[in-house]
């Protein structure tokens, strides 16, 4: 007669150890995006027996997921490249970002826009309605100035003074001498907190608070804009909002690839 329980229990132990195999699998791979690793170093790191290291890392070089090179050890194999790729073909920005904006738009009752730099503009890709009886006149396609805009302004906080000057070079409303040295100031505050404002630059009465998008390599390649009347945007509510909308930006950030070991 057979034991069921007994059998349950067989069952459940493969599972989990399937489950630790699997998982000591991608502490593998983990382990060699720094640079490849003898086996030695890599059963070091990992704090596995010899024995077991080579057999994951064998297993896992047969699928192409690894590379052995004698002397050099284990590396990262083309099989990642093929699965990377593939996977930034599904993360389509505006998918992966959606949720995100009707997240913030919804706690805020704000509009918020999403946007990648095009050429010398701010492409707006795509745009969650406010709750409030006002109305913010972007619509999706459009291409905004990047002086002037908080999403525009977001999306070049890591280039260079040099190349801001440049961007503020083509406003069409040109600042005199001081409000240069105004707008530069404010840049520069923008770039070491990781946020942009709009101050009623680009849209008479219209406030909004932005932030950068970076994708796996840490470079920004999109930017989120929290927009709104100025009666709702008042300095202290601006204030409080900058964290709200970084985080947000970091969230799909994260989602795209973006994380401390993309630096």
């Amino acid at each position: 007669m057979v034991n069921v329980s007994a059998k349950r229990k067989t069952t459940a132990a493969r599972q989990g150890g399937s489950s630790q195999t699997l998982l000591r699998g991608l502490d593998v791979i983990d382990a060699l995006t720094q640079g490849s690793l003898t086996l030695n170093d890599l059963s070091e790191r990992l704090g596995l027996t010899r024995s077991t290291t080579h057999r994951l890392a064998s297993a896992l070089a047969e699928r192409r997921l690894l590379t052995f090179r004698p002397r050099a050890g284990y590396s990262l194999g083309p099989k990642l490249i093929e699965l990377g790729y593939a996977a930034g073909q599904q993360m389509h920005l505006p998918r992966v970002a959606r949720p995100w904006l009707e997240a913030l738009s919804a706690r805020t009752l704000d509009t918020v826009h999403l946007g990648v730099l095009d050429e010398r503009r701010a492409l707006y890709l795509d745009k969650v309605p406010g709750r409030r009886r006002i109305s913010i006149g972007s619509r999706l396609g459009e291409r905004h100035p990047i002086a002037s805009t908080g999403l525009g302004k977001a999306l070049i906080l890591d280039m260079t003074e040099a190349d801001w000057i440049g961007f503020l070079d083509e406003r069409e409303k040109p600042l005199d001498a001081e409000g240069r040295a105004a707008w530069l100031a404010r840049m520069q505050t923008y770039a070491e907190s990781g946020y942009a404002c709009d101050l009623e630059e680009n849209e008479d009465r219209i406030r909004c608070v932005a932030a950068p998008i970076r994708g796996v390599d840490g470079a920004i390649t999109a930017a989120i804009s929290l927009s709104s009347a100025a009666q709702y945007m008042s300095d202290a509510r601006m204030a409080e909002l900058r964290d709200i909308v970084r985080d947000t930006a970091r969230g799909i950030s994260r989602d795209l690839g973006w994380g401390p070991a993309s630096l």
